[in-house]
């Protein structure tokens, strides 16, 4: 009887789901997720630390640029106001210069024939003397605008530098990274791919952290935003055959939920992609890049090369020989 209620509560949790773990793929399912070999483990980590950091500082980099081009910009406006509020405080002042300054006001005030004339005066001299005041306040304020406008550009210009310099040693890294492969390639470019809508990005142009928090819609596991994002973006631009995300274990970004395989067939993963689903594939990949920057993308895998924003395509041969593990059935995404 104990056994037979302990078969039971198991059955029911297998049924519920309870331990979150995807059922393993009857053998020959194409549904299945692809091996993506072991040969490699380390080169998806490696290129995740390269990358994540190369793409922070080009957000920094791209934010910083956009910043001082405004500045230009309202330096430039600055300038052109700058210019005659200058003539006319020359003006002022040469004729502040000619009459005495004061000494004239008040003599004007004093030679009056009468008490409505003295009241014009007086009123006359105010407004003269709150206008060459709001000129020159003007004046002030706006060489003080240009003058922090300025300090803001060489700021940008170091941060810049800054970001530049990160870039630098994280292409290093990367090509580091990938050393072990067989040097570049000439990899998937579509000129004509569709543009992605930009995921969202922090205030400052970075990318946010974000965490495995959205139900994968492949499996029972789960998802970042950002990498919803990129594969709703991909089925709206038409690549809509089969793919898989999220795996408990196993190599790249996939038990993090930052990373998808996209099947070249429609159905599944099956063998080595030939004629129309090579040609998906290879849409796919090069749509991936062409919207790398809009969609946070880590790196893309396709048919034996891999792609990184620091480092471009790059041969790729950490695959054990077979279709899986050589990425030559499917597209895989990685992104930040």
């Amino acid at each position: 009887m104990r056994r037979r209620a302990l078969t039971l509560v198991t059955a029911v949790l297998v049924l519920i789901g309870a331990w979150g773990i995807p059922a393993a793929a009857a053998p020959g399912d194409p549904t299945a997720p692809p091996d993506e070999g072991g040969a490699n483990l380390t080169l998806g980590e490696k290129l995740d630390a390269a990358n994540t950091d190369w793409l922070q500082a080009q957000a920094t980099l791209e934010a910083s640029k956009k910043r001082q081009a405004d500045l230009v910009k309202q330096m430039d406006e600055m300038q052109k106001e700058l210019e005659p509020i200058r003539a006319n405080v020359n003006i002022i002042a040469a004729a502040a210069y000619r009459t005495g300054g004061k000494v004239r006001m008040s003599s004007a005030l004093v030679d009056t024939a009468s008490p409505e004339q003295f009241m014009d005066r007086v009123l006359l001299v105010n407004e003269i003397a709150m206008y060459n005041d709001r000129v020159i306040g003007r004046l002030t304020k706006l060489q003080a605008d240009l003058d922090a406008a300025k300090k803001a550009i060489d700021q940008e210009v170091a941060t810049q530098q800054k970001a530049a310099d990160t870039q630098a040693k994280k292409k290093a890294d990367a090509e580091a990274a990938l050393a072990k492969m067989r040097g570049r390639a000439d990899g998937y470019v579509n000129v004509n791919s569709p543009l992605a809508t930009p995921a969202p990005r922090n205030a400052d142009g970075s990318w946010p952290a974000e965490n495995c928090i959205i139900d994968d819609p492949t499996t029972t596991g789960c998802i970042t935003p950002r990498m919803l994002h990129a594969a709703q973006e991909a089925r709206k631009a038409g690549f809509t055959h089969f793919y898989s995300c999220f795996r408990p274990s196993g190599p790249y970004e996939h038990p993090k939920g930052r990373a998808c395989d996209f099947s070249a067939a429609p159905d599944g993963f099956d063998g080595v992609a030939s004629g129309s689903d090579k040609t998906y594939g290879t849409n796919l990949a090069a749509y991936f890049v062409k919207n790398a920057s809009s969609l946070g993308v880590l790196y893309v895998i396709w048919f034996r090369q891999v792609w990184t924003p620091a480092a471009g395509w790059h041969a790729y041969s950490g695959g054990n020989g077979d279709p899986s593990s050589d990425h030559t059935n499917h597209v895989h995404l990685s992104v930040i």
